[in-house]
Formats: C-alpha cells, structure tokens, sequence
C-alpha cells in the first residue's frame, strides 16, 4: 500500500516536506556532541572538491552535518519512488542531485544511466563541489562499502570524509540497513573521520585498501557515536563475497 501511495507525485512532495520539517525539529531540540571537527574545518575552508560518505540507514540526518558555507552538496539518487522522495528531500535540504538508472530499465541502459552519473558527479567534485555518498547503498550488505566513492575520489583527485552520528533517544527500523529514525529532545553525537586520500596512481590493490579503510573507518565512527550517546550498538552485516561499485541511494 505504501509503494502504491508513492505513485503520487503529491504524495512523495508531501512527505519529502514532512521529512524536512522532522530533520530541523530533531536538529535544534538535541543537544549535540562533536568528534573530529578540526579536519573537517580545513577541508570546508579549503573549498576543492570531495566525497561525503555516511551510511545508508543514517541519511535522515545527513543534510545538517554539512554547514551551509561549505561546499555545495549533490546526492545520487536511484530513479525509483523512493528514490524521489530522497531527491525531493535533498532539495528541500537545498542540496543539488544527480539521478542514477532506474532498475526497471535494460542493462545497456543501466550501464549507460550509470555512466552518465559517474560523469555527473566527477564534474560536480571537480568544480569544487561535494558529492553524498551511502557506500553500502542502494541494497547493502549494511556497513560493507563498496568501491564507488573510492573510483570517484580516485578520478577526481578529491579526498573523501565520513560522517557517523546517532542519537540516544530512537527508532530502529528492521530493514536490511537498520534505518535510525532519530527522536526528538535526546542527546546526540556526529563523529567525523580524517579524510582519506588516494595516492595518484593507486592501482587495484590500492584502492581494495582505501576501500577497507573507508569501510574500517565509517563503522567506527559510526559506533563511536553510538557509545558518545549511550544507543545500542549497530553492527556490520556479514561481509559480502567481492566488493561492489554501487554508489546510489
């Protein structure tokens, strides 16, 4: 019934609305902690380009980690209903996106969507902007990250930052990435991670590493947060048997 309803284009606006109107209560009646800000001040101040990565049940509150000052935001999104209900959201939000293939379409089309967003989002990074990333989006395995933002940085030159955050007070959906609806009037913590940095060059056993790191650096930041916050700790699902190139939400 509810896929059903997203079929309504006024009824993905409306609770795209909803959504922003929950995310800025959440945000200004929560009492905030914050871990790794000094990095993250340079990179915003640096102004070039980079890839933001959070996990995929931790978007909600994604869009306020990033300061309005910093460099402007765009977020693949998949071309499904949910998906535009995201990319409502995102531009509520004020943040830019580029839309991946649809999966209903033919593979030659999914391969050509793809591509046309990859190069979508290395020209966004390139101009000094930052793209959003889920690594272990569209489908999981939950906190596995695939390669897509390790290609993008390598492309690009741009280093990548990621976000983990939690709130004491939440729900816990039971969906394949845990998604956590924040409460509101809790206590909460974004835990940031120093920014990865591909050499030039890096070959494939290079960027299988970055890859890790990346992996390795976003659960802890992630689960730091949810120590900071006294929440129950979320833990990886089993790991997938080949890295991945998704890069969606």
């Amino acid at each position: 019934m509810f896929k059903a309803l997203l079929d309504t284009p006024a009824i993905r606006f409306a609770i795209a609305g909803l959504l922003s109107v929950y995310v800025s209560l959440v945000k200004h009646t929560t009492r905030w902690t914050y871990e790794g800000l000094t990095p993250m001040e340079a990179v915003w101040q640096g102004g070039r380009g980079v890839v933001a990565c959070t996990w995929h049940g931790r978007i909600l509150m994604a869009p306020v980690a990033w300061p309005r000052r910093a460099q402007p935001v765009s977020v693949l999104i998949s071309r499904s209903r949910e998906g535009e209900v995201v990319a409502r959201f995102a531009a509520l939000r004020g943040f830019g996106t580029v839309r991946g293939s649809s999966r209903n379409a033919k593979k030659a089309d999914q391969e050509k969507g793809a591509l046309a967003a990859f190069r979508a989002m290395a020209r966004h990074v390139r101009q000094g902007g930052c793209i959003a990333v889920t690594p272990d989006g569209p489908r999981g395995p939950r906190y596995r990250a695939s390669q897509g933002a390790i290609r993008l940085a390598k492309t690009t030159g741009a280093p990548i930052v990621a976000m983990g955050w939690s709130t004491r007070s939440r729900i816990v959906f039971n969906s394949w990435d845990r998604f956590v609806l924040p409460l509101p009037f809790s206590r909460g913590a974004m835990v940031w991670t120093e920014p990865l940095v591909l050499e030039p060059g890096a070959d494939s056993d290079a960027l299988e590493a970055a890859r890790q790191t990346l992996e390795t650096r976003l659960i802890e930041a992630t689960q730091q947060a949810e120590r900071l916050t006294g929440a129950e700790i979320i833990e990886p699902a089993k790991a997938p048997p080949a890295p991945r190139a998704d890069l969606a939400l």
